[in-house]
Formats: C-alpha cells, sequence, structure tokens
C-alpha cells in the first residue's frame, strides 16, 4: 500500500516533510513529489510525475488548490483509492472530479490521521 505525497519538500519546517518522515516511521511505502528536488530521509524527492505507482493508495496533497489544477490529469489518472485534502488544498472541483472517478474524497490532516492511528483505515 502506497503513497503519493504532492507538494513534498526538502524543507524540514514545511509539513509535506513531517508527512513523508510520519508515513515512513509507520512503515508505509512514499512516493514523494515536489517542485525541488532532495531528500527525506530515505526518500527522494521526485520533480517529474512516475510513468506509473503499482499498488497506490492515497494521495495526499500538500499543494494548493490553484497549483493543482494543472496536475489533474496525472492526480486523477493513477486512480487511487482515496484523495487526502489537508487544510488549504481543499478544492470543490478536483473532489467533484474524484468522487465521479469512484475515488474516496478525504477532507483531513495526515499527522492528525497518523497520530490517532485512523490513516490505515478501510474506505
Amino acid at each position: 500500500m502506497k503513497t503519493l505525497v504532492l507538494g513534498a519538500s526538502p524543507n524540514p519546517a514545511r509539513y509535506a516533510y513531517s508527512a513523508v518522515q510520519q508515513l515512513r516511521w509507520k512503515g508505509h511505502e512514499v512516493v514523494a513529489v515536489g517542485t525541488r528536488k532532495g531528500r527525506i530521509e530515505d526518500v527522494d524527492i521526485l520533480t517529474e510525475w512516475p510513468e506509473k505507482i503499482a499498488d497506490l493508495d492515497t494521495i495526499t496533497l500538500y499543494l494548493g488548490p490553484a497549483n493543482q489544477l494543472a496536475v489533474y490529469d496525472q492526480i486523477l489518472g493513477y486512480q487511487p483509492r482515496r484523495i487526502i485534502f489537508n487544510p488549504g488544498t481543499e478544492n470543490p472541483e478536483l473532489m467533484r472530479l474524484a468522487a465521479a472517478a469512484g475515488i474516496e474524497v478525504v477532507r483531513a490532516c495526515t499527522l492528525v490521521m497518523l497520530s490517532i492511528g485512523n490513516y490505515d483505515r478501510a474506505a
């Protein structure tokens, strides 16, 4: 079960950085995509979208709505089980498109979900 962290950053002060760390600490496989190359522990931050991600379960967004429009096709094309819209990333249009494609839409904070133990819950 893999998670794509979209908006990953090599800056330790960013929530996306913490999300990658916490996901790895909890044993999740992580693919990190951001605008700047870097590394978060054992995870390289990619600046290009991988062509395919096998077993992708979740996309967790750390990319604001204004920057999401350009990547709708990539996000929806991966057909994850769910997309987590972290605070500040909520986007009614993308949420509607995801739901119409059969993707679970979650408005929540990945870090809180991990800390209270409901990140791994079934759909």
